[in-house]
């Protein structure tokens, strides 16, 4: 899957999909996408990295409480 990094707007190949979609991995390993040659895998911070479209990455992708607000409280201290 090929995400853009926010500042530079240039391609990264994400390499493995399991970091991407796990909120509890704030990076994913991924590579520029230049030229003809693969380049090294690197870490990449998810704050970093949005959609192709400029579309930032899904709540679920980034935050491991992104449902907690719609938990009920038991009111057992938990």
């Amino acid at each position: 899957m090929f995400l853009k990094e926010r500042k530079s707007g240039h391609l990264v190949q994400v390499v493995n999909l399991t970091e991407l979609v796990n909120p509890l991995r704030s990076q994913v390993t991924g590579r520029y996408h230049h030229g003809e040659e693969a380049q090294e895998a690197e870490p990449f911070n998810k704050g970093d990295l949005v959609f192709p479209s400029g579309e930032t990455l899904p709540g679920c992708w980034v935050d491991s409480h992104y449902r907690d607000d719609e938990i009920p409280s038991t009111g057992m201290g938990v």
